[in-house]
């Protein structure tokens, strides 16, 4: 007989409850079995031996917190309404951007929305705000600067102390890579809190699912595809009173010295799922892509990367930002005995019926707090206030690598070893930025035969280097 769901039901003496236990944290929701024996699940790795999250709605009243936000933009703006949301005793006390009308945009709703008026010697402006905002007075920085400003300001914060939350993705080339990977070793050393952007580890339905893998219930990991899949981000036209630099940065998100491009800009959350979910190291990949509809920038707007594993598993990868295509934003991960996909928060074994599903109606009944992006903080403040220190940037700095990898694979047309990027020193990072970004501005590709400069080609052993140049 087909296993049913039962969200009324707890299994609260089973020797299989661990692994088919309650749907979401908390609420009455579980999968129950109408055969007199249930399979039987195999770990893939015993409670306790791994990370869980403790999602409360608020986090424990402690410590007060002075926050400095470093980039004041979107993103900047909703982490620090999501900080202060997130505790009680928690303010924000000094604010930095590159540009002031970004960092007044962020003060007025600071002023309007929480009645916070950070004091105008508290308002930091350019390259090095991010300084400014650090040797202030504050227990804690959250940076949403463009990408490749963060490893940089995260280094600088941990050297000066500070609990550091950094939004994703938090490098876009090797050597940032390797700048996390040190700071975040530091951090460590030093007690340190470290949390970062990636929310789907504070989302309560990705973490009931990452504990019924964990238990064993689609068994041994075979493989998977993850997917973001929409349309076109935002984008600025410039503005004829800016500088070359000046457009590049209020248009980041375009521009693959800045951001990485969307493989790693944005379709990092869900490699992150993936290299969280499986503990899955990358081996090597081999990727392609193409750049169709972008109106500014330099960057591709497609990608398809297959990344192999240590251990021959296969990964697909797949991210588009094009206009008017199907949308696509999920995970899916296949195992020996079933399978599960975050489209639907379904566990599906081998003949297709489902035998797990997260209740989201029983999460809201539970809990008043829902939004992964105020969790987050939630978590991260309970970790300070506790004293046990908490560090996610090696982690996310795992599936950073993947998305590095892919673009360059994608970039060059060549596969790409763990081995090879790790050691190539990619850096994008500029060494006179005014001289590179009109150099980028004056090369950038519009589909009319004008020549473009790709990123440093990653060399591959046995393979000639390609020519720096192609043209389109």
């Amino acid at each position: 007989m087909k296993e049913s769901i039962n969200r009324r039901t707890f299994l609260k003496s089973s020797a299989i409850a661990g692994a088919m236990g309650a749907i979401g944290t908390g609420s009455a929701a579980v999968l129950t079995s109408c055969e007199s024996k249930g399979p039987v699940y195999t770990p893939l790795n015993e409670p306790g031996s791994y990370y869980v999250p403790e999602l409360p709605d608020l986090a424990a009243d402690g410590k007060p917190l002075k926050a400095g936000i470093i980039g004041c933009g979107g993103r900047g703006s909703g982490a620090a309404i999501d900080f202060l949301n997130a505790a009680n005793g928690v303010t924000v006390t000094a604010l930095g951007d590159t540009y002031a009308d970004r960092l007044e945009g962020l003060a007025n709703r600071l002023k309007k929305d929480k009645n916070i008026d950070v004091p105008a010697d508290k308002r930091f402006v350019g390259l090095d705000a991010y300084k400014h905002v650090i040797d202030s007075d504050v227990d804690v920085i959250i940076t949403a600067t463009p990408p490749n400003f963060r490893p940089i300001i995260f280094q600088y914060a941990v050297e000066k102390g500070k609990h550091c939350f950094l939004e994703k993705p938090i490098c876009v080339d090797i050597k940032g890579y390797n700048t996390i990977l040190a700071a975040a070793k530091q951090a460590a050393a030093k007690g340190l809190s470290v949390v970062t952007g990636t929310q789907r580890h504070h989302q309560r339905s990705y973490v009931e699912s990452y504990k019924q893998i964990q238990n064993g219930l689609i068994g041994d990991i075979t493989g998977g595809a993850v997917y973001w899949n929409g349309g076109m981000l935002w984008y600025k036209d410039r503005d004829p009173n800016w500088s070359d630099l000046e457009w590049m940065i209020r248009d980041w998100v375009n521009w693959t010295w800045l951001s990485g491009d969307h493989i790693v800009e944005q379709h990092v959350h869900n490699l992150d799922v993936w290299t969280w979910f499986t503990g899955f190291k990358v081996k090597k990949c081999t990727g392609f892509g193409s750049r169709q509809r972008r109106v500014t920038g330099n960057q591709f707007d497609n990608f398809s990367i297959d990344f192999e594993m240590e251990n021959g598993v296969h990964l697909h990868s797949m991210c588009r930002q094009v206009q008017g295509t199907d949308s696509n934003v999920s995970e899916f991960i296949q195992g020996a005995k079933g399978s599960w996909w975050s489209g639907s928060m379904e566990i599906k074994n081998l003949k297709g019926d489902v035998i797990w599903k997260y209740d989201g109606e029983a999460e809201k009944a539970t809990y008043k707090q829902t939004n992964p992006y105020v969790l987050e903080h939630v978590n991260w403040i309970n970790h300070i206030r506790s004293g046990k220190p908490i560090e996610q940037a090696s982690e996310t700095a795992e599936a950073n690598l993947y998305a590095i990898m892919g673009r360059q694979s994608a970039y060059t047309g060549k596969s790409i070893s763990r081995d090879a990027i790790k050691g190539s020193g990619l850096d994008l990072y500029p060494q006179d930025i005014d001289m590179v970004a009109k150099m980028a501005y004056a090369t950038q590709g519009y589909g009319d035969g004008r020549e473009y400069v790709l990123p440093e080609f990653i060399p591959v052993e046995g393979q000639p280097s390609p020519g720096s140049k192609q043209t389109r």
